[in-house]
C-alpha cells in the first residue's frame, strides 16, 4: 500500500516506523484496528505485549 493512500488513524498511536503501516511522517497507525496479542502465558508488563499487526516495511521508510 502506497504511503498515500493511507488515512491516519488518530485512534492508534504508533511510533514504529519499521512497520509498513506507520504514517512515518506522524505518529500514527494507517489501519482501521489492529491485533494485540502476547507471547507469555500471563502478561503482566507492556514489554509482554505485541502489535500483531505489525509488517515489516520494505526498502527505507525515511
Amino acid at each position: 500500500m502506497n504511503q498515500e493512500m493511507k488515512h491516519k488513524n488518530t485512534n492508534i498511536k504508533c511510533s514504529v516506523t519499521q512497520c509498513q503501516h506507520n504514517m512515518v511522517t506522524e505518529n500514527y497507525c494507517g489501519l482501521d484496528c489492529i491485533c494485540v496479542g502476547t507471547h507469555e502465558k500471563n502478561p503482566t508488563v507492556p514489554e509482554c505485549t505485541n502489535c500483531d499487526s505489525f509488517v515489516k516495511r520494505s526498502g527505507s521508510c525515511c
